[in-house]
């Protein structure tokens, strides 16, 4: 019988719970699901995106081995930089362009797309390639102190040892051999044992000894 007043009493107090704070959790639950919904919503979103991004970037690559019309590719770059910013395969195609007209000598307009990816994307190597090959393009027109402002910019430490390593390339082209050497040991003794990049650095260091 004590059981039974004990379990009623439990079950009055549950009532009187939920009638109070009921409507309150019930909200909370609610607005929990609402939101895991929405997460799941969201990321499904973003796959979809990145896969369309993604089929646009193949189709420029693909045009870009048999056209000749600048204005088409120009075209297919400003939709996917329009319509996918965030897109890994947006980045991967400003870059493309960005090589292209480095490589014809299109200093500014190299320029310009390193600073769209800076300014878009978001990835930790995304960004920290777009510094080097902006630091880079710079180091091209002499533009020396530019370029190593340039590399002072912020980026995840895992990268740091590139943009050191540029910084001593910099430096060489100043014919500063002594600050030089210093930049390339520091990215030395920041690159993992495991790199392969490693080597070329150790022979950088030693044609500076």
């Amino acid at each position: 019988m004590a059981a039974h007043l004990d379990e009623q009493q439990e079950l009055d107090n549950f009532k009187h719970f939920w009638k109070g704070w009921g409507r309150w959790l019930f909200a909370l639950l609610l607005a929990g699901g609402l939101s895991y919904l929405g997460y799941v919503w969201y990321q499904s979103h973003l796959d979809g995106k990145n896969k369309e991004a993604a089929a646009l970037l193949a189709q420029m690559v693909d045009k870009a081995q048999t056209s000749t019309d600048p204005k088409a590719l120009n075209a297919d770059l400003q939709n996917l930089q329009q319509n996918y910013p965030a897109s890994t395969s947006t980045a991967q195609a400003t870059f493309m362009a960005a090589a292209a007209e480095f490589d014809k000598g299109n200093y500014p307009a190299a320029t310009a797309h390193y600073n769209w990816i800076l300014s878009n994307q978001k990835d930790g190597f995304v960004q920290a390639l777009a510094v080097q090959r902006l630091a880079i393009t710079q180091l091209q027109q002499k533009q020396f102190d530019q370029a190593l402002k340039t590399l002072e910019t912020a980026v995840d430490p895992a990268f740091a040892p590139l943009l050191q390593e540029t910084k001593g390339d910099i430096l060489v082209a100043q014919e500063k051999p002594k600050e030089a050497l210093a930049a390339y040991e520091t990215a030395l003794n920041k690159l993992p044992k495991t790199s392969n990049n490693r080597e070329l650095l150790e022979m950088k260091i030693l044609q500076l000894k």
